[in-house]
């Protein structure tokens, strides 16, 4: 196979799941291919709680292997990204009438001790009289528990894992969509399209990691049969001006069984999700509906002092969950545990369903492990791209940053170390002053970074940055996103000619 358009592993699909099988495999030698038809997380990777965590509420329904390898996973995680994963503390009231103080203690144990917890401090109870809960929540609440978990920026991580895929020798391909797929003897042969136009690669395997099309995909790939694998669960997400202060997050009961996070969110801004809606429809085309946003305001107005309406929030954000149908009666309890699918008659055809963010790198060693592919599992040692943070912290490492970049403002300088790391320096490379980073476009953002995400992290286009990349939609007023669009436009118009 020295054909340039032959690969080892064709990956189709740029979400989290794709992008660690990418990842993975490239990392143990093979030539490794991921297309994705829009960008890098444009779908259901960037539009999560963005939580790496065990997942509390699934011990409830006795997913406790899922529970034990998400909490490995939340260390692991933590371990090899921690510029954009740190933890969180999580503040759970006690309300009478749901879960009973007792159930809950008992959840927290477990949670505390089934992943091996050793970077993030244990659970405790917490008096809700006491300040600062008692001037947020209602009266009512007297007492509640306290617990870790992680914050991670989903969409970068996606990013990060393809970055690294790339420099281990895969070719990423974004805006390229696989339109047909054949099997023959020994190869598949896809058919993609780009901008470029209609063309084909080779590969011994494919893994179909297509998300909320990964049926679609089935059905090119073996036609004439039914596939019908997926339940669409759509979750969305408002985004408030803060309601509360403090950098501590609440996770509230409510009287259907379900459970809504607030979470301190951008600096200026709380983040209330989720829900639990089935969809059925064009997953690329999904929002929030009046319903869905009545349900989280309702949900959040039972325990916080503050009453909110959907038409306070100043943005909101929802994507589907592409869940394996394993025929539960509640959306909220259907599986979140990844499924696989493995067709061999012929060159190997691996279908993904399910999964989540936290346990995406044990499902790329897992995929790999189930194709039967060469060498070992390597990811969970190995930091994600500007993760080689030092052993004193990234506080301190902010700090130093901040004395080598004097002349940069310390809230554009701590924006930059949580979205690069280390690879602060291929951004700022050898800038002694604001006028080497080029136009100023807003809100800390310079051209010197527009460069750098156009160069490094795939970005095309103004949304790519600011809603993906960054959530510097949520700063940056409407003329300066122009600015930024119209910096996309001169890019391409550039390269194009």
């Amino acid at each position: 196979m020295s054909d340039p358009q032959s690969f080892d592993l064709l990956v189709i699909g740029g979400g989290i799941n794709g992008a660690g099988i990418a990842r993975d495999a490239a990392g143990r030698g093979l030539r490794v291919c991921l297309v994705e038809k829009d960008d890098l997380a444009q779908h259901t990777s960037s539009a999560s709680t963005k939580l790496v965590h065990g997942g509390l509420r699934y011990l409830e329904q006795r997913k406790f292997r899922l529970v034990r390898e998400s909490l490995i996973e939340r260390e692991r995680l933590l371990a090899i990204a921690p510029h954009i994963i740190w933890p969180l503390r999580f503040i759970l009231p006690h309300d009478a009438g749901l879960r009973p103080k007792w159930l809950l203690r008992l959840g927290l144990f477990l949670y505390d001790h089934i992943g091996g917890r050793k970077l993030l401090p244990p659970s405790h109870g917490v008096d809700l009289r006491a300040r600062p809960h008692a001037d947020i929540l209602q009266d009512r609440l007297t007492h509640g528990f306290a617990y870790s978990d992680c914050w991670v920026e989903d969409a970068r991580l996606v990013v990060l894992n393809c970055i690294d895929a790339r420099e281990r020798g895969a070719d990423i391909r974004t805006r390229t969509e696989c339109t047909a797929l054949k099997r023959g003897d020994r190869y598949w042969t896809a058919t993609l399209r780009s901008e470029r136009g209609e063309y084909t690669v080779r590969a011994a395997k494919v893994v179909n990691a297509a998300g909320p099309w990964v049926d679609d995909v089935l059905g090119r790939a073996i036609p004439g049969e039914r596939h019908a694998n997926l339940r669409l669960v759509k979750g969305s997400h408002l985004i408030f001006p803060h309601l509360f202060e403090g950098d501590h997050c609440y996770i509230f009961q409510n009287g259907d069984g379900r459970i809504v996070f607030a979470i301190p969110y951008e600096r200026d801004f709380t983040l209330v999700g989720t829900t639990d809606v089935l969809f059925e429809g064009d997953p690329s085309r999904i929002d929030i509906n009046a319903d869905e946003a009545a349900y989280i305001c309702s949900a959040i107005n039972e325990y916080l002092r503050v009453e909110v309406s959907p038409d306070q929030a100043i943005a909101s954000y929802a994507g589907v969950r592409p869940l394996y149908e394993n025929n539960a009666a509640s959306h909220s309890t259907v599986t979140r545990d990844y499924v696989f699918e493995l067709d061999e008659a012929g060159p190997a055809l691996l279908s993904i369903f399910g999964g989540k963010i936290t346990t995406y790198r044990k499902l790329a060693e897992h995929a790999l492990e189930k194709l039967e592919s060469p060498g070992k599992g390597w990811t969970a040692r190995e930091a994600l791209p500007g993760g080689d943070i030092p052993a004193d912290g990234f506080e301190a490492f902010v700090a130093r940053q901040s004395d080598r970049w004097h002349w940069l403002d310390r809230a554009t300088v701590r924006r930059l170390a949580r979205a690069y790391g280390t690879r602060v320096e291929a951004l700022l490379g050898d800038a002694h002053a604001l006028t080497d980073l080029g136009e100023h476009l807003g809100g800390g953002l310079y051209e010197a970074e527009l460069r750098y995400l156009a160069d490094a992290e795939f970005a095309r286009c103004s949304e790519d940055v600011l809603y993906r990349r960054s959530k510097l939609y949520l700063h940056l007023d409407q003329k300066a996103q122009e600015r930024v669009a119209r910096w996309f436009d001169e890019a391409l118009q550039n390269v194009r000619s």
